[in-house]
């Protein structure tokens, strides 16, 4: 990339861009001139910094700063910085670039109207005669720090840009060419991703990769050995019945009441688990059988009375 706009190219560009004050301003005398005829070096100093290193086509603003730098004794006013654009391609146009600077911190931005070249480059003045600024002061040895912010439209192709900044004084429809900036460079990109001042994203894994082209795939794990399943367990042996008591013998008086004993089985039998309660139903049979047997002996006992 180059840059190599000559200064009477400059300031042709310059007296197209800033139009001939109003009359109300032609009556101010102009800024004395900072640059002395017996001083071979610009009386301000210039650089531009804090910028992106990439705008995205369509997104939004990505703002740096140009700073100047007045190296002599003398005021510098009426200073209009210049900027110039030129990209790789020569495809930028004019009308896909929005460029705003700001004269104080709390005031809106001033928009720049660029202009083309013969060489296909972008120039466009920090000026604005519509709201009255007159360009920017310098004080001796002082610095200046102006906030500038630029955004490309959803058509500029991918690029790679050159910016950089004269500085001019003006004088009415004239000018003084007083500094010039370093280059700041920076590309467009397209498509969807992420705003001005980041690239695009990198895979972490492609990047370890490039980074030792003979490191060994990591094996990929054994997969877990499934679990048995569970021996269903032993059904429970069924109890064994009890044996039936032995019939008593026939007395003239009647045994001992059994209704207590079946009560007292039932509620044994409520208490235990499956086999108590088959346990004390076995019981309870074998007590009625013995209390119906022992009443028709009774009867019959009584009968052969």
């Amino acid at each position: 990339m180059r840059l190599c706009t000559p200064a009477s190219l400059f300031l042709t560009a310059v007296a197209a861009i800033l139009p001939t004050a109003a009359p109300a301003h032609a009556e101010a005398p102009p800024p004395p001139a900072c640059a002395a005829a017996d001083e071979s070096d610009f009386p301000l100093t210039t650089r531009i910094h804090g910028g992106p290193d990439s705008y995205r086509a369509g997104g939004g603003f990505g703002t740096w700063h140009l700073e100047l730098t007045n190296t002599t004794d003398r005021s510098c006013g009426g200073i209009h910085p210049v900027v110039v654009l030129y990209d790789d391609k020569r495809a930028l146009r004019a009308s896909q670039t929005v460029l705003e600077f700001y004269t104080a911190d709390r005031e809106p931005p001033h928009t720049v109207r660029f202009e083309t070249t013969d060489e296909d480059e972008l120039i466009g003045a920090l000026a604005d005669d519509d709201a009255g600024f007159e360009g920017f002061t310098v004080e001796a040895g002082r610095t200046l720090t102006v906030k500038i912010r630029l955004a490309l439209t959803s058509d500029a192709v991918a690029n790679e840009v050159v910016a950089t900044a004269a500085i001019v004084q003006r004088h009415e429809d004239d000018g003084d060419w007083v500094g010039q900036s370093d280059e700041y460079r920076f590309r467009i990109t397209t498509g969807p991703g992420a705003g001005p001042g980041t690239g695009p994203a990198t895979d972490p894994g492609a990047e370890a990769e490039a980074a030792d082209p003979h490191a060994t795939a990591p094996t990929a794990p054994t997969a877990p050995t499934a679990p048995t399943a569970p021996t269903a367990p032993t059904a429970p042996t069924a109890p064994t019945a009890p044996t039936a008591p032995t019939a008593p013998t026939p007395r003239d008086s009647p045994s001992p009441p059994l209704l207590p004993l079946l009560e007292e089985l039932a509620r044994t039998g409520s208490h235990t688990g499956a086999g108590g309660g088959i346990l004390a139903a076995a019981l309870a049979a074998a007590a009625v059988a013995l209390l119906a047997g022992g009443l028709a002996l009774l009867r019959a006992a009584r009968r052969r009375r």
